[in-house]
């Protein structure tokens, strides 16, 4: 087996964007937090559809081999027609699938899409859940990209982070709300063979069960990772080594769809790193790929190459020394 730049292991789904002008949809405050309303019974209009193939393991992995680098996906899908799409974009973006497929689905998300500028996912995991550690090859990589597991293969995911801890290889740990929330006592295995923690301000206050402030925020999660980075939407992004703190303020742009911005920002910042570049091009490097995410439908059809991020860089917000 060679040795890839980088390989993800995360999930892999099949992604529906649906959004709807219809007046039956409501935002309504409920138990103090903004819900969608959907009226019981009722047939509601669908103005635009888009589908496309999802998944933190999906979008990191395409992002980095777009970014020039040999990249791998440790995954678990079905044996449905969900996995073929999947499959079939993997190997046009040159992404090697290094996982399974095994009887049950694949996973699969429902997006509902242009609420107040934001969304809601229903998701299904399926066989994302199911990596055991027989389902893993051996694995030969310099990085290793973690997006967020659950049931059994969360148990695994920490046998690699073992792994790579002895290995010598270096990991980044992106993990979503519903994984922060269990707290670090759980997330300890990964965390500590981990590099690089990115996470956004709402999961970096759950993972520290603390409401402070981003530069405090930082400062607990770099006691036990040796890059800290907090992301907090069109406020920006910040970084933190222990002994200087970078913040980007991103360029303002109109946002259509937001899923699949937090792997764009990460895998992105963690390519620039790869490449021997600083922090601050790595903020602006993250800030481009996100932006460019957020302007479309889907987290991978219009993810940047190389040359596209470095220019596209440039322009991608103003960082600054905290």
């Amino acid at each position: 087996m060679k040795t890839y730049d980088v390989i993800s292991i995360g999930s892999a789904s099949i992604d529906v964007f649906l959004s709807s002008k219809s007046k039956d949809i409501e935002i309504e405050r409920i138990h103090a937090h903004e819900d969608v309303c959907l009226p019981v019974g009722a047939k509601i209009l669908i103005d635009k559809l888009h589908t496309d193939v999802g998944g933190s393991g999906v979008n990191s992995s395409i992002a980095f081999s777009r970014l020039g680098f040999t990249a791998g996906l440790i995954s678990k899908l079905g044996r449905d027609m969900h996995a073929n799409m999947i499959q079939h974009k993997l190997a046009q973006e040159k992404v090697q699938f290094l996982g399974k497929s095994a009887d049950g689905q694949t996973g699969f998300s429902l997006i509902l899409s242009g609420l107040q500028g934001n969304r809601t996912i229903l998701a299904y995991k399926g066989n994302n859940d199911e990596i055991t550690p027989a389902d893993v090859p051996r694995i030969k990589a310099k990085w290793l990209y973690f997006g967020t597991m659950l049931g059994k293969s969360w148990k695994t995911q920490c046998k690699i982070a073992h792994y790579a801890k002895k290995n010598g290889i270096k990991v980044l740990f992106n993990p979503s709300l519903y994984l922060a929330e269990k707290g670090e006592a759980y997330l300890k295995p990964v965390l500590d063979a981990c590099t690089i923690l990115v996470l956004n301000k709402e999961e970096a206050r759950a993972l520290t069960k603390t409401n402070a402030g981003i530069e405090t925020l930082l400062k607990k999660l770099q006691n036990k990772i040796p890059l800290a980075v907090i992301t907090d939407g069109a406020n920006g992004a910040y970084a933190y080594n222990g002994m200087k703190t970078y913040s980007i303020i991103p360029a303002q742009i109109k946002a259509v769809e937001p899923t699949g911005a937090g792997d764009a920002f990460a895998s992105a910042f963690l390519a620039a790193l790869m490449l021997k570049h600083d922090i601050p091009t790595a903020l602006r490097w993250g800030a481009a790929q996100a932006n460019s995410v957020i302007q479309h439908y889907g987290a991978t059809n219009i993810l940047l190459s190389r040359k596209e991020i470095a220019k596209q860089a440039a322009r991608a917000g103003k960082v600054m020394e905290v």
